[in-house]
């Protein structure tokens, strides 16, 4: 036999050595495992197997190879892939030449060749030569080219590396020798060393191949273990490298157990084999019989134990054979053997059945017991009628594994002969016996467990089946003793048996049985009365500090009297600081005598009570407990809120709120502030606040321009809280300390100088560069600067920049400074720059004539204010006026300032003219007319002045020139009052007109629109100037379309049909009023000062002035804008009203808080609403409405006919404002009618097309404010039109006068209402119009369930003079908007506004909805559940009860959850159990109705009809 599965390639010879099996033609298929097997008449045998080896050798793989190294790196060259058996010599050859190995040649066990720490000579061609020793076959490999890269660079140290490391290896115990090798690499080689140990012990011995190897002589069970490989690079401080592999030593199998040579057993019994061996590892064990495998697996009698013995169970003859236990590892097999015989023996019955009487429905056990081998088959028969066997089996009859037959129950007609037949293959015994049935009384309808209330009856029935021929007597017993019914009233006996019980009390309770007594047989039944009554209160409660825990409370009693019911659960109630007393766990375990109430508030005081509750109610209360006080605690929350800002350059304004009251622990003492720099390592500062109604702080002396963390942290009498999380804020910027440096200036033309200059050291800046101010001035005129601002350039360390537009040739002082926001730092040292000339220059300057004589005068002048160059001299002409023939010029030298002009005509008038001169040429002429004789003078004023073309911001002047003082005038000015006209109001210069000397009207332009002003005029000739002329009249420039747009433009929904618009007009910037908002007398050396009664959140512009006893200064520059910081309104909600809406609610309306009262950011504005019973009863509730413009809240939930006190405050993200006057209100009583409709009012429409005017009605209600009219154009996606419901629409804003419109807002969205919505906009006169025409008498009542209707429902009144109407079919608890409109033939009127909110009174709600067993164990079910789709009232709890459907309703476990539960968990079920589930919820009407429903406790939920709830109503 071949393993594997071939057979039949060879061919069998018997000699006188035994059997021989013979290959032919012998080739590689051949080779493998060859077993003989043996055989004759006990069996067969396998024997041991035998491996056929042949030798071949196969040819290398095709193609050439290349490979590369790095220099130093190690070459791994694998060999060639060739088949060969056996595994060939290999030997490796390099251009011819054969390669040993030495110490940087490895060639390992896998002939694979490394080459350690290559070298430029180790590049060539590598081929191997493989020979197969067996059939002396010789192949070559193909070469394979090795490149070494990287040649001539430095030579470096290479870290150790293991090329080749050691594998896991196997060997069996007894093998000569065992090889481990690791082949490692590194430079320099020569210091490179390889260590091998075991398990961490050093090795020395067995080493070799340049400490490459291992070798390991006879490996036994003691050398195997984990061999490590280290290779060290000697007198370096490269660390060394690791690589291991473990050594298993096999160990060939050795049985422990073997069977015994020969087994005998009898048919159908056990039998063991036993077979046991051990080896490394561990042998599997293979059962063969007859030299073929037992299929263990598939054959169900067969069984191999787990010591690899085999059973075989039912045995039957063909299980006689040989049988053979092979055990086999890796290591090796061994086989042992044993043979199996199986005997049989004739049936016997060895005791038969036996006459028997029963009673009809007992059980009876008819007896055949047997013996025989095989064993007997048995079959029992009635007559020819088979009822049990090996293969059928009737109903009630049982065929036992003793053979004898069980009857039950037994039936009248299962009377007759009954015969036992035993059957095997050696033959057939059998027995008989008669069985007589007798009919049987018993009780058919048993009494049930009762469980009644005190005081009410109970009743047990006894119901019997019985022969008619039986008499019968019925006994009753109570706990086992008989119940005398003819001496107790209170019992009776019917007679049919029942048993019943009046006015049941706690002496009733017990066991009672009903005992039949009758020839036919006897019967008992039990059942147990439980009477049950409310339990009785808890007993001794104590209250007391938890020494464990803090905040807590430890609370103990007694378990009190169930009242024969099982307690469901207790209710505690707490009081908290005397308040009145609430539930605080409505559900404590019913086995608990003690809870720990956690989550107390310290600083408080509290005391309990307890009540117990079973299924018949809740019982009484407790004793109250002593009152214990919570000690107090730090705070446990940070102050909230916590905001820095940077007041000046050295402090901070902190404010925070306090911490949350349920946090403060105790009556907070004040704050600790802690603050310290940002980022560094230094240690805080601390400020302390020691009154607690104090919160804010400005920190003072601190660091300029220096980022700070900050925190705050309460504190009270038990100590310090939480400090709050870190604000970081810096100090205010301040001006730098030191100038610029290396300023240098130089001029680059006539008219500019180039400066260069290097910033300062940032850490002189003290705040942020904002660049630097380039500055010029000519000498003695320090005043009159031109100053260029340049941005600062961080990426040059040199700074360039240029001041232009400066005169020419003229000296200049220069300087630089840095400024940041705060101002300017220091100038740098002056220097004196000259602008380079080159063009003409200016006019002479300050021309005048004295000494007039009739032919001679004196012409003086100054140099030129622009000489653009050196002067080189001066022209002076003159000639008769408008007698150019006449001219006569000179030539002067550039030191001559005056000149007499000589020969002139007597009082003839002369223009005279003067011009410097440079190299460039002659400059600006300067002239004037001058008459012989006559000196000049003053000009008069200019008189007659009229105002003409009065435009927005120009108008023109025309005016009679006054006296030219017998000179022509060089200019004339125009100065005006603005705004304020009148005597002492301060006259401005507006304008002025030069070398118009014949001028006699002029335009006045850049005037302010819609301006009152006043102007007058003076005159300049070369004297000076004139006295003003008379005022003119005053005027008031025309209307200009506005400049700038409206700000804070928003939208907001107000009804259906209609949008409210809001803006504001004005922000800080040019043109805004300037108004006084503090002034700080005596104090000459202030340098700083607080500016108080600010308005919080507000943007403010400051500038300046000062004031000594000549007068007031000009103001200062701007400072920069700003905003204060927010802080808690100022003002309580005005307008408070308080309105009945409904039994249990009220109406609010308030006025909201302006917005420029929000103190705040907007988007935290909100309102709270406080309110409590007016007898001060009852805790203090609140609400908060988070909407800033929101105006009207329902208080609902309230009680009936009781009247409130409520208060309304608002709040920001800071804190809370006042609160609002106290209102009063009382609920309505029960069945009162509602109030009449309001008739609040809204603008009307006017009109239809756009624009539309929106106008107010003449009668508005007392107290509105008209703020403003305006204008509103609505641009639609399609057509314009009055507005649609529910439509969004775009809206701009523009302001416009009579002349014009401004420009328009940025664009806002805003959507109209959906139909049914509440809104402020809506009006409606309903009410009034039908108290006006009541003959009328045609009215809709309107009335929608509120949020739920989306069309209001309408209920007809004609003919009702009352003015009411009952509106009925509502649903319960159902809050509803209710209108009234009045209707005649032409149409409805407007609906009553606002509607009129009422709620129908509560009732027991209906069922819960959507039951649902989303998880079904054998002993546990989950269930889910809705709210009842009509709760009619407020949900106060769930009842959840559940029992065995075939049980009754007294067994059901009860549950009451809270009323936000939506599932629950029923545990300890029976399995395979049908159960039903009842939920009941609870108003405080009482528990309405109950929903159902049906589940089966299985794992297999495709198997449950009830899977997902059988649900069915109560």
């Amino acid at each position: 036999m071949v393993e594997g599965g071939k057979s039949e390639i060879g061919r069998t010879d018997a000699g006188p050595g035994g059997h021989r099996y013979m290959i032919t033609s012998l080739d590689r298929t051949h080779a493998g495992f060859y077993r003989c097997i043996v055989r004759n008449r006990m069996g067969a045998l396998l024997q041991r197997q035998t491996e056929v080896q042949v030798a071949y050798m196969g040819s290398f793989e095709e193609g050439e190879k290349r490979q590369s190294v790095s220099h130093g790196e190690a070459a791994v060259i694998r060999a060639p892939r060739i088949a060969s058996f056996p595994r060939p010599q290999v030997t490796w050859f390099r251009d011819g030449r054969k390669i040993p190995p030495s110490s940087r040649i490895a060639i390992t066990l896998e002939n694979t060749l490394v080459i350690l720490s290559t070298v430029a000579p180790d590049a060539g061609r590598y081929y191997v030569q493989a020979v197969n020793d067996k059939n002396g076959d010789n192949k070559t490999s193909q070469p394979i080219t090795l490149a070494v890269e990287n040649v001539g660079g430095p030579a470096d140290p290479i870290a150790p590396t293991i090329i080749i490391p050691p594998k896991n290896t196997s060997v069996v115990a007894g093998t000569s020798e065992v090889t481990m090798e690791c082949v490692a690499n590194a430079r320099p080689l020569i210091k490179l060393h390889i260590l091998w140990k075991k398990d961490g012990v050093l090795l020395s011995g067995g080493i070799s191949d340049y400490n490459r190897r291992l070798t390991i002589p006879n490996p036994t069970g003691s050398d195997a273990g984990f061999y490590e490989c280290e290779a060290v690079l000697r007198s370096s401080s490269v660390p060394s490298v690791v690589r291991g592999a473990y050594l298993s030593v096999l160990e060939p199998p050795q049985f422990v157990k073997e069977p015994e040579r020969h087994i005998t057993a009898e048919m159908e019994k056990v039998v063991d084999i036993p077979c046991r061996a051990k080896g490394v590892p561990p042998p599997s064990i293979t059962w063969y019989k007859d030299a073929a495998v037992v299929e263990v697996a598939r054959l169900n009698r067969f069984r191999q134990r787990g010591d690899g013995g085999l059973q075989i169970s039912g045995l039957v003859p063909d299980d006689t054979g040989m049988f053979q236990c092979f055990a086999r590892n890796s290591a090796g097999e061994v086989q042992t053997s044993t043979y199996l015989a199986v005997t049989s023996i004739a049936p016997n019955i060895t005791r038969g059945p036996l006459d028997s009487t029963v009673i009809d429905g007992m059980s009876v056990v008819l007896a055949c017991e047997t013996s025989g081998a095989p064993r007997p088959a048995i079959t029992w028969q009635k007559g020819e009628r088979i009822l049990a066997s090996g293969s059928v089996q009737l109903p009630r009859f049982t065929l036992l594994e003793s053979g004898s037959l069980l009857v039950s129950p037994a039936r009248i007609s299962d009377a007759g002969t009954y015969t036992c037949l035993a059957t095997n293959s050696r033959g057939v015994d059998e027995a008989s016996a008669d069985l007589v049935v007798w009919a049987r009384t018993r009780i058919t309808r048993p009494p049930q467990d009762q469980s009644v209330i005190k005081g009410t009856q109970a009743s047990m029935v006894c119901g019997v089946a019985h022969d008619p021929r039986v008499t019968i007597r019925y006994v009753w017993e109570k706990d086992g003793a008989a119940l005398g019914v003819e001496n107790n009233p209170r019992v009776r006996l019917d007679k049919n048996g029942s048993l019943h019980i009046t006015q049941t009390w706690s002496g009733d309770i017990g066991t009672y049985t009903c005992r039949v007594l009758s020839a036919g047989g006897n019967d008992s039944r039990s059942a147990h009365l439980r009477v049950r009554q409310l339990p009785h209160a808890p007993e001794h409660p104590v209250a007391t500090l938890s020494t464990s825990e803090r905040r807590a409370i430890n609370l103990t009693w007694a378990k009190p009297f169930d009242g024969n019911s099982p307690l469901i659960r207790y209710v505690l109630e707490m009081s908290e600081n005397n308040a009145p007393w609430a539930v605080l766990l409505a559900s404590v375990d019913p086995e608990a005598t003690s809870v720990v109430v956690k989550g107390l508030v310290p600083a408080r005081s509290y005391q309990f009570r307890l009540c117990a509750v079973n299924d018949v109610g809740k019982g009484q209360f407790s004793k109250d407990t002593e009152r214990v006080s919570l000690p107090e605690e730090p705070p446990t929350a940070p102050p909230q809120n916590v905001i820095a800002s940077g007041r000046t350059n050295q402090s901070i304004m902190i404010q925070w709120q306090p911490p949350p009251e349920n946090h403060q622990n105790g009556l907070l003492k004040g704050y600790i502030i802690r603050y310290c720099l940002a980022g560094l390592p230094v240690g805080y500062q601390f400020k302390n606040i020691t009154d607690a109604d104090v919160n804010n702080l400005l920190l003072e002396d601190l660091i300029i321009w220096t980022n700070y963390e900050i925190e705050v942290a309460a504190y009270n009498s038990a100590g310090l809280g939480v400090y709050s999380g870190k604000v970081t804020e810096w100090t205010l910027q301040g001006v730098p300390t030191v100038p610029p440096g290396n300023v240098h200036a130089e001029a680059t033309n006539s008219t500019t100088i180039r400066f260069t200059w290097n910033a300062p050291s940032p850490q002189f800046i003290n705040g942020i560069n904002q660049g630097y101010k380039l500055i010029a001035w000519e000498p003695e005129q320090e005043e009159e600067v031109t100053m260029v601002t340049a941005r600062p350039n961080f990426q040059d360390s040199i700074h360039v920049g240029f001041v232009s537009g400066l005169k020419k040739f003229t000296e200049y002082f220069t300087s630089v400074l840095c400024f940041t926001t705060p101002g300017d730092g220091p100038r740098s040292s002056p220097q004196l720059v000259r602008t380079l000339g080159g063009t003409v220059p200016g006019p002479v300057g300050h021309l005048s004539f004295s000494d007039i004589l009739d032919t001679s005068l004196k012409v003086s002048w100054q140099e030129p204010g622009e000489k653009n160059g050196i002067l080189t001299g001066y022209r002076i002409s003159w000639e008769e006026y408008n007698r150019t023939n006449t001219r006569v010029t000179h030539y002067l030298p550039n030191v001559t300032l005056e000149y007499r002009v000589t020969g002139l005509t007597a009082l003839t008038t002369y223009t005279i003219e003067v011009a410097a001169m440079t190299a460039k040429g002659q400059g600006q002429v300067s002239a004037s007319t001058i008459s012989s004789g006559v000196p000049p003078e003053l000009p008069g004023a200019p008189t007659n002045l009229g105002i003409s073309n009065i435009g927005p911001r120009s108008v023109t002047l025309q005016f009679k020139p006054g006296y030219d003082g017998k000179t022509s005038i060089s200019r004339w000015l125009v100065e005006a009052q603005v705004g304020v006209v009148g005597e002492g109001e301060e006259w401005l210069l507006v304008h002025q007109l030069a070398n118009e000397p014949d001028a006699r009207s002029m335009e006045v332009p850049d005037l302010n629109p819609f301006t009152h002003y006043s102007f007058r005029m003076r005159q300049v000739n070369i004297v000076g100037t004139s006295p003003p002329s008379q005022p003119s009249r005053k005027i008031q420039t025309l209307q200009a379309p506005p400049d700038m747009a409206p700000a804070n433009v928003t939208l907001r929904t107000a009804s259906e049909t209609s949008l409210w618009l809001r803006w504001t007009v004005g922000v800080v910037g040019e043109g805004e009023e300037w108004l006084l908002v503090h002034q700080l007398a005596n104090e000459p050396d202030a340098r700083s000062m607080e500016v108080p009664d600010l308005n919080p959140f507000t943007h403010y512009s400051f500038r300046m002035r000062q004031v000594n006893i000549v007068g007031t200064s000009p103001p200062s520059q701007p400072s920069r804008k700003i905003q204060t910081l927010q802080a808690p309104p100022d003002m309580a909600p005005a307008n408070v009203t308080l309105r009945t809406a409904s039994e249990t609610s009220l109406w609010l309306r308030w006025t909201p808080l302006p917005e420029m009262e929000y103190n705040g950011n907007p988007e935290s504005v909100g309102y709270k609403i406080k309110y409590s019973r007016a007898d001060g009863h009852g805790r203090v509730l609140s609400h908060v409405v988070l909407d800033r413009v929101e105006r009207e809240y329902t208080i609902e939930d309230l009680e009936e006919w009781t009247e409130y006190r409520v208060q309304v405050q608002a709040f920001n993200a800071m804190g809370n404002g006042p609160w609002s006057q106290m209102v009063m209100g009382r609920t309505r009583e029960s069945g009162t009618a509602p109030p009449e409709p309001a008739t609040p009012w809204l603008p009307r429409i006017c009109g239809r097309d756009t624009p539309t005017f929106v106008s107010l009605p003449s009668g508005l209600p007392k107290g509105t404010n008209l703020e403003q009219w305006f204008y509103l154009t609505f641009q639609k996606h399609n057509h314009i039109e009055d507005l649609e419901e529910w439509t969004e629409y775009r809206v701009q804003v523009q302001a416009f006068n009579a002349i014009g419109n401004g420009p328009w807002s940025q664009m806002v969205m805003g959507r109209t209402r959906e139909s049914g919505d509440l809104g402020d906009g809506l009006a409606g006169q309903s009410q009034a119009a039908a108290r006006s025409s009541p003959g009328a008498g045609l009215r809709q009542v309107l009335y929608r369930e509120k949020d739920s209707d989306p069309q209001p429902r309408v209920w007809l009144v004609e003919g009702n003079s009352s003015l009411s109407v009952q509106l009925t079919g509502l649903g319960k608890y159902v809050l509803y908007e209710v209108q009234v409109l009045a209707f005649t033939r032409i149409g409805d009127g407007s609906p009553s506004r606002p509607p009129v909110l009422e709620r129908t009174l509560d009732d027991v709600p209906g069922p819960p909805m959507g039951i649902l067993f989303p998880e079904v164990r054998t002993t546990s079910v989950r269930l889910i559940w809705q709210p009842p789709a009509a709760p009619n009232g407020i949900i106060l709890a769930y009842q959840i009860t559940h029992r065995l459907n075939a049980t009754t309703a007294n067994t059901a476990s009860v549950e009451v959850l809270a009323p936000s539960a939506r599932q629950y968990t029923a545990t300890g079920l029976k399995p395979e159990s049908v159960y039903l589930f009842r939920i009941t919820a609870q108003t405080r009407k009482g528990w309405g109705e109950a929903a159902e429903a049906l589940v089966v406790t299985t794992e297999k939920r495709g198997d449950c009809p009830w899977g997902w709830g059988g649900l069915k109503g109560s």
